[in-house]
């Protein structure tokens, strides 16, 4: 394919799109290491919590990682091992998932957040054999190694004396690694979903579609160059670190950048960091562009920026203009799931739709659909869908990992459901609802939580606002909102009928919230999204 830096014309980049996955394939071989044949070329900077900073090259990363792929085939790990990794913003981290690539090990990535019993299941269900984390989360993966069958192994970065020590296994190993010839199919990486309601389920990925299917993600989403330095904030426990923080710049020979921030986010630290250093393109959460607004936006030299993107759940329009007015870049919004690469967005150089997650992305057909997988007319909601016949999408999963029932629930007939609701307007635009069992049912009517959190967080009192159904006698739910304040008025009804009358106004009066609480912080998956369904539980205890 010709290599270009945006998609054009829209309309002849996906009608003659297609991506070739070879038989044979291995990232860290095929891809990586080609951009290291320039030995100065940057691949990261890293700034560490106390402020310093290193560069480190493609060729750097190269030597070290063939180094330790070596290193932990001596300590008897075998292709298709599932290795548990849990560690922060180090870049052993980004180490460990270019060695485990090499060697065909099994990443399964987890945010230091997790609990020991998080730990465990993760463990115990992935089967893994090894288990790496610093010396700040050894303690959780110690005490729950008895109650894990198959954890053989701990490997530490930092000082330890009982487990073995990340960094003997570069210092102590050949940077002589051949290439592994590997099957396409072969499984790549494993990461467990951060759904709102059950047992978190094992997405696996396989080792040609899903780096080779973010090649969309990096060349068209995130506009990537080999001359951008990229910065993802992002956890390095859940999906969005691969997606762009790993696979998708690194496919295009952009620089990434890494800031191991310790603690909670802070919005001012953040536009500094963008103030400090060269960062050509920037993906932020929702939840982070929120808080980042309510900054005084023109006290910061953002004029490195040239893009910025936002995906994980949809963002609101009024954000989404204040960002653009505060550092002239839109928020180019985008739709996946750990279960996907970049499926749906608004790419560079298109009409935007603001609230809108865009059009259906290149190599991907979409659809909204019943549930019996035909199609629904235009501006009619139903599920968000991928189709999967006659051609099966690079960079759709195969299936969950031991999950039949799961897979079954998924992937019907001629579709992958993705669990989301949605609608898809006359131009080709998708807009995302919420999920499937997010939905409020009320008086007859359908609402979506996200439309009436949107109208909430117009007002200057509102911080973060998430909505659910509460059961109700009459009317089967009524729509009741939970709101984090800004900090510019106190909690009151006064302050409750007023939000009430905004969102009266903003959108359709039978939507407005009939209750709402004041809460200081709304309860969220490890990768910052809302847990609806916690809500929803603590409202049928009452």
């Amino acid at each position: 394919m010709k290599q270009t830096y945006n998609i054009g014309n829209y309309s002849d980049t996906y009608n003659d799109f297609e991506l070739d996955v070879p038989d044979r394939f291995n990232w860290a071989f095929d891809v990586f290491d080609k951009w290291g044949e320039d030995p100065s070329k940057t691949a990261m900077i890293w700034v560490g919590p106390d402020g310093s900073d290193r560069e480190i090259t493609f060729s750097e990363f190269t030597d070290r990682t063939n180094r330790l792929s070596n290193g932990l085939k001596k300590i008897g790990t075998n292709p298709g091992d599932r290795i548990f990794v849990m560690l922060p913003r180090l870049v052993e981290w980004w180490e460990i998932m270019i060695a485990s690539v090499r060697g065909l090990f099994v990443p399964v990535p987890g945010t230091p957040l997790l609990t020991k019993s998080d730990i465990t299941y993760r463990i115990n269900a992935s089967e893994c054999s090894v288990a790496i984390t610093d010396s700040e989360n050894l303690d959780k993966i110690v005490e729950i190694k008895n109650d894990c069958p198959s954890l053989k192994t701990i490997i530490v970065v930092g000082d330890t004396t009982e487990h073995v020590k990340f960094e003997d296994l570069i210092t102590e190993s050949s940077d002589v690694h051949p290439h592994p010839n590997n099957l396409s199919t072969e499984p790549l990486i494993i990461y467990f979903t951060s759904g709102t309601t059950g047992y978190p389920k094992m997405v696996l990925n396989t080792h040609a579609s899903y780096p080779i299917g973010h090649i969309i993600t990096g060349r068209y989403w995130l506009d990537n160059r080999p001359t951008d330095l990229h910065w993802t904030l992002s956890d390095t426990g859940w999906a969005q670190a691969a997606w762009t923080h790993f696979y998708a710049p690194w496919n295009m020979g952009a620089a990434i950048f890494v800031w191991d921030m310790r603690g909670r986010f802070d919005a001012s630290d953040t536009l500094k960091m963008l103030e400090k250093f060269p960062i050509t393109t920037f993906f932020a959460p929702p939840t982070a562009y929120r808080m980042m607004v309510l900054e005084n936006l023109d006290e910061f030299d953002l004029t490195s920026l040239r893009h910025c993107i936002g995906a994980g759940e949809a963002l609101n329009p009024e954000v989404i203009d204040v960002w653009k007015k505060g550092t002239g870049h839109h928020i180019w919004e985008g739709y996946g799931q750990t279960e996907t690469v970049l499926c749906v967005a608004t790419f560079p150089g298109m009409k935007a739709k603001p609230g809108s997650m865009g059009v259906a992305a290149p190599g991907f057909k979409m659809g909204i659909v019943n549930e019996n997988g035909e199609h629904l007319p235009v501006g009619e909601e139903g599920e968000i869908a991928i189709s999967i016949k006659p051609d099966f999408p690079v960079g759709l999963f195969g299936g969950y990992w031991k999950n039949e029932e799961a897979n079954n629930k998924c992937f019907r007939g001629n579709w992958y459901f993705t669990g989301d609701r949605g609608y898809v307007d006359e131009d080709g635009y998708y807009w995302f609802v919420g999920r499937a069992d997010d939905v409020i049912n009320s008086s007859s009517y359908r609402i979506g939580p996200f439309e009436v959190e949107s109208a909430l967080v117009e007002h200057d009192s509102v911080a973060e606002a998430a909505v659910i159904g509460k059961p109700d006698p009459i009317r089967g739910e009524i729509v009741k909102a939970y709101i984090v304040l800004t900090g510019k008025d106190l909690p009151s009804e006064k302050l409750k009928e007023e939000l009430q009358n905004h969102v009266k106004t903003v959108t359709a009066p039978y939507k407005y919230p009939r209750e709402i609480d004041f809460v200081e912080e709304l309860p969220k998956t490890i990768s910052g999204k809302i847990r609806r369904s916690e809500l929803r539980d603590i409202e049928k205890s009452k």
